[in-house]
């Protein structure tokens, strides 16, 4: 049995044994399906991240101590 992964590569986007090409540039906020992907939290989020940049994630992130 295998584990069910989502994984955003230079190019591609991969979850489970598909793929597709990547629509952002960092890979935040990569869409599948009605959720965003966060790379940061490794986990979908229901609308999508605020946050221009990874900088400015890590930046709050940084301030308030967590997400």
């Amino acid at each position: 049995m295998s584990i069910w992964k989502f994984t955003v590569g230079s190019k591609t986007v991969h979850y489970g044994d598909s793929k597709r090409q990547k629509l952002t540039h960092t890979g935040c906020n990569e869409p599948f399906r009605d959720r965003f992907w966060c790379p940061r939290m490794q986990w979908f989020r229901k609308e999508a991240c605020p946050f221009v940049n990874q900088r400015e994630c890590s930046n709050y992130e940084d301030m308030c101590g967590c997400l």
